[in-house]
């Protein structure tokens, strides 16, 4: 008799893997169907309609927390090879600002995604 309940990160994970790869495959189509069916899959595994929702949004955001932290470390980098400490500090204050773009971008695909796990996890329940 094992836990019934399913790996809420272990789903996230798998449906962002999804996402990018549906969106690297298929680029004409990725961004919405890429999510839905990555939320899905993220559903799926998380079992469980709430659980499958939050699933599906932490796989959709991903990628845009993957991006914020690289636009602060490059940015940081870039700006103090060119000017010193206050370069630097320049710089990572534009790769924030940046960071905090993508991150709010990847909330629409989050929400996208969010939906697609909902399903998911209502059907696995």
């Amino acid at each position: 008799m094992g836990d019934r309940s399913g790996n809420l990160w272990g789903g996230a994970f798998v449906g962002f893997i999804v996402i990018v790869l549906l969106g690297w495959l298929f680029p004409s189509v990725g961004h919405l169907v890429g999510h839905l069916i990555g939320g899905f899959v993220a559903g799926l595994i998380a079992r469980g309609m709430w659980r499958g929702v939050l699933a599906g949004f932490l796989a959709g955001i991903f990628g845009g927390i993957i991006l914020a932290i690289l636009a602060v470390i490059t940015g940081a980098a870039i700006g103090g090879l060119l000017g010193g400490i206050f370069g630097g500090l320049f710089g990572a204050i534009v790769g924030f600002v940046a960071g905090i773009v993508a991150i709010l971008v990847s909330i629409v695909g989050g929400i996208i995604s969010a939906i697609g796990g909902l399903v998911g996890g209502a059907i696995r329940g």
